[in-house]
């Protein structure tokens, strides 16, 4: 299928033989898979002289969790108004603790019981006043993109009393991802447990001298991480907001034409594909009342807003079928290594699915040597998955910061579209659903269950919501990519960190359970030591071996 996108002139194209990509035939029900492929991986420098709409604040970052690849948002007022008050430093040291009265409980075999799964969502009035009512009909809005945020969003929406439209142009996606997810969100998205692959509860990490430490000693006997595959999460949620009532649409999003007057619609003009048009699909136009763009990170709902452009990494991952004996090491365990051989802003995984792993890397800075790093991160396992035979490749950009502008009128951005993966770790998808979600649920407020148009102020609760949340999680991971990322010895210092079983606690705790509370002050003190000794014997080690 020829992508009409005009931008093309911007992208470079990297020809990848011999893999096996799936076919882009949406009407497809077995993927095909040609031998040679060819990803667009766009080129495009970020535009330098845009400023982001949010407004920058201050926080305090403790030391102890600086440590945490997970780090999880501040959920209770007193710590927001330590962190707002406070300049980022590192003279407090403050744990982080799973909430307990609020940690939800999973049995790791079964389903959750009804009655211990989250009550149902209700919704406030918060229409504007100056909103007009709408006459024998329903708000519409449209989903652009089927993903996690996409899904989410269109479901909250079709069960708010909103007419609702999901757009995504490949039904079968698989997009290169490591596929974790929180215990949180098996419970608070209401997913069965057999869409979870894998229940991780062993990870190793692995340094640039090939020192594993275990991680995972502290988790209880039913927590677990959830590893999935995108192509079986998106359907399920996709199948969820259609059963709601939402209206799937499989098609390309190509423009979208912005509105007249104030409450006038907006008009999408897209490619869907019924079958009848072959793959380029029949051209259609559909007028909505509000946009929500979920269409990942070379969103064209972004550029049809000017929503800017922002810096962005190659994530690259091989699916391995690897024979039985080896695939029993990986049954509950996920690897990650860190070096420059593997990244030099980044890491390498190896995480187990159904039947095969996932063996990827990812680089913001020198994306051009994305396969090398890759052949590293094999190379650095092969023992492990030697015999192995690859079964699919794939390659897709990573936001690594929200974009200058995520709101304009009644369009807003959410998931990737927005920007929402966080440094270091490279976590997305709950935070993908949640922002859809969120965004979804100040539209049904602001529109009072679809009766009334909304505005720009409306969709801004989301926004507000979302800053307030989750931007100290995005501040402080960027610090710890800074500070751990920057050198092999650094890697090391950070390695031996984890190894402390009151770091895997408040790793696990906030990363687990999206919940953070003060930690014990004397373990914090003793944290706040070693990670000033691992970072004194990091720096003599790196100046020894600039001597060499």
């Amino acid at each position: 299928m020829q992508d009409p996108n005009p931008s093309a002139k911007s992208a470079r194209i990297i020809h990848i033989a011999d893999l096996h990509p799936p076919s882009l035939n949406p009407t497809a029900k077995t993927p095909s898979y040609p031998q040679t492929i060819s990803t667009e991986i766009s080129t495009k420098p970020p535009k330098l002289n845009t400023i982001p709409t949010f407004k920058p604040q201050k926080y305090k970052i403790s030391l102890s969790s600086l440590h945490s690849h997970f780090l999880s948002p501040p959920q209770n007022s007193r710590r927001r108004k330590m962190a707002t008050a406070s300049s980022i430093s590192l003279k407090t040291f403050t744990g982080l603790r799973q909430n307990t009265a609020e940690k939800p409980h999973f049995a790791a075999a079964a389903a959750v019981p009804a009655a211990r799964r989250p009550a149902a969502r209700q919704f406030r009035v918060l229409a504007a006043k100056t909103s007009p009512k709408l006459a024998n009909r329903n708000l519409r809005v449209a989903v652009i993109g089927g993903g996690p945020a996409g899904g989410a969003a269109a479901e909250a929406l079709a069960k708010g009393g909103v007419e609702t439209f999901l757009i995504e142009r490949k039904l079968d996606n698989a997009k290169p991802c490591g596929g974790a997810i929180p215990l949180c969100m098996v419970g608070e998205f209401d997913l069965p447990l057999d869409i979870i692959d894998r229940r991780v509860t062993k990870m190793k990490m692995i340094s640039p001298s090939n020192v594993a430490v275990d991680i995972g000693r502290t988790l209880k006997p039913h927590e677990y991480i959830g590893m999935v595959r995108r192509e079986v999460l998106d359907a399920y949620l996709r199948e969820r907001a259609a059963k709601n009532g939402a209206t799937v649409i499989n098609g390309l999003f190509l423009k979208m034409d912005m509105p007249e007057d104030k409450n006038a619609p907006y008009r999408l003009h897209f490619s869907e594909y019924n079958g009848t048009k072959g793959g380029v699909g029949e051209k259609r136009t559909l007028e909505v009342d509000a946009v929500i763009g979920a269409d990942g990170a070379n969103s064209r709902v972004a550029k049809s807003i000017g929503a800017g452009d922002y810096e962005y990494a190659i994530a690259f991952q091989e699916r391995i079928k690897i024979p039985d004996d080896k695939m029993v090491y990986y049954e509950n365990l996920a690897e990650m290594y860190v070096g420059d051989d593997v990244s030099p802003d980044f890491y390498g995984w190896v995480f187990p699915k159904c039947d095969h792993v996932a063996v990827g890397t990812g680089t913001v800075t020198h994306k051009g040597d994305i396969k090398k790093f890759q052949l590293a991160t094999r190379n650095r396992a092969k023992d492990k998955i030697l015999g192995g035979k690859i079964i699919r490749v794939e390659a897709h950009p990573i936001p690594e910061h929200p974009r200058p502008r995520r709101l304009s009128g009644r369009v807003a951005l959410v998931g990737d579209a927005a920007g929402y993966v966080t440094k270091c770790s490279g976590e997305g998808i709950y935070f993908a659903a949640k922002s859809g979600r969120m965004c979804a649920e100040a539209i049904v407020e602001g529109s009072e269950q679809g009766k009334r148009m909304v505005e720009e102020s409306d969709l801004r609760k989301y926004l507000e919501k979302w800053d307030k949340t989750y931007w100290p999680t995005y501040k402080v991971l960027d610090v710890l990519q800074k500070v751990f990322y920057r050198s092999n010895p650094a890697r090391e210092a950070f390695v031996e960190m984890c190894a402390d079983e009151y770091v895997q606690k408040m790793t696990f705790d906030s990363y687990l359970y999206k919940t953070v509370v003060p930690g014990n002050p004397l373990d914090d003190l003793k944290l706040a030591v070693n990670t000033i000794g691992s970072l004194v014997r990091a720096n003599a080690l790196r100046k020894e071996m600039q001597k060499l």
